[in-house]
């Protein structure tokens, strides 16, 4: 059976950390296929700059001028045709982020374009959720990331609305969330769930991924309310560098991941979720399917 293969390239500029992803693209007679070939994640927290002092350092355009050059190098070894980089909520936020796309587009030859709460949400809701979702369900999902996290209400694999807010681990171990912003979240999930019952809450997001690994459950086995207690109350005893230690957590995941379960905690409360699943998708892969269906203009790599 003839193949033909393509690959492609996601670029996510986030608030806690920048990620290339790398897919192959197999058409052939069937469905097309897509998987990862790369996964380079390198932790460069924006957010802290952009949170605490409305503008990214100089130190940290440095270190994202670089990590672009050599995710330029990586795409070229690999043979990657088309690339997108996009960057969310700290570059958003960053009053000198004109000039931060400038210079790593002057010094890397990436183009980086960064994008509101609802396209993230959007581009997010490209992947193949209608593989992993039941028609006959209704979900709440939720990508929480450093500096934002989406929110969107499915009936089976349709997307009924979703909304952004300025809720992320980065902003909240920097204590800028405002009780006013918890609370406005609080509402909207307990108004745009209520009418109904039995919901599942969908888990996106580094911190989600590594709380569904350590439970060392099957792939889309589901977590429930008392696991996400239990780890909130581990986390909550052991210190920064006990977390580090004796869990084997990264330091730039040892603090952030206490916040992020919490709020899932949080959000499965609210709309009374009896589940959690973990699917393991996000940005990258919803950039890629999304170049790929031409719903976003992809960049040539030359």
């Amino acid at each position: 059976m003839p193949i033909n293969l393509k690959k492609y390239a996601a670029i996510d500029i986030g608030s806690n950390a920048v990620r290339l992803f790398i897919a192959d693209i197999i058409e052939h007679d069937g469905p097309t296929q897509f998987k990862k070939s790369e996964l380079v994640r390198v932790p460069i927290r924006l957010g802290a700059d952009s949170f605490l002092n409305q503008e990214i350092s100089k130190t940290n355009i440095k270190r994202l001028i670089d990590a672009m050059k050599a995710f330029r190098l990586l795409m070229n070894v690999n043979g990657v045709t088309v690339y997108k980089a996009c960057a969310t909520s700290a570059m958003r936020e960053a009053s000198n982020a004109a000039i931060v796309v400038q210079k790593v587009l002057d010094q890397a030859n990436i183009q980086i374009d960064i994008i509101d709460g609802q396209t993230e949400a959007k581009i997010i809701a490209a992947t193949d959720l209608n593989e992993i979702l039941d028609a006959k369900k209704v979900y709440l999902y939720v990508d929480v990331g450093g500096g934002s996290t989406e929110f969107s209400i499915f009936e089976g694999s349709k997307k009924i609305l979703s909304k952004s807010f300025k809720i992320g681990t980065v902003r909240l171990i920097n204590d800028k969330v405002s009780k006013g912003t918890w609370d406005a979240l609080k509402i909207w999930i307990k108004t745009h769930t209520k009418p109904y019952k039995a919901l599942t809450l969908l888990g996106s997001g580094g911190n989600i991924n590594k709380l569904f690994k350590m439970s060392n459950k099957k792939p889309l086995s589901v977590l429930n309310l008392s696991y996400l207690e239990h780890k909130l109350e581990e986390f909550s005893e052991l210190s920064y560098e006990e977390r580090i230690l004796e869990l084997g957590l990264k330091p730039d995941r040892a603090d952030v991941i206490l916040p992020a379960t919490h709020l899932f905690l949080k959000a499965m409360k609210w709309s009374n979720a009896k589940a959690l699943l973990v699917p393991k998708i996000g940005l990258s892969d919803g950039i890629v399917k999304s170049i790929y269906a031409k719903t976003i203009e992809g960049q040539t790599l030359k």
